[in-house]
């Protein structure tokens, strides 16, 4: 199950924990003591909904680029309801 980002998410962060934005607008959290990161809320486990998918002007006409919740890219031709799991050519 994935949340929306909020202030209450942000707040809850443990001391150790922030957040950063990927440029394609995706939240990721930072166990600044660990140092490591995860697509996944610390406290909560819970991915953040941010709509990380985008169009490229790499890809054929037509096809997006998404992530799931793992952080595992996809490819999406919604008008044929197909995907991918490899860069369509």
């Amino acid at each position: 199950m994935a949340a929306d980002l909020n202030l209450e998410w942000i707040c809850s962060l443990p001391r150790s924990w922030t957040y950063g934005i990927t440029r394609g607008g995706r939240v990721f959290f930072i166990n600044e003591e660990a140092k490591s990161t995860t697509w996944l809320h610390p406290v909560t486990g819970e991915a953040v909904v941010t709509g990380h998918r985008r169009q490229s002007t790499d890809l054929p006409t037509g096809w997006e680029e998404a992530y799931t919740f793992e952080g595992a890219r996809y490819y999406i031709k919604a008008a044929q309801q197909a995907l991918a799991l490899r860069e369509p050519l």
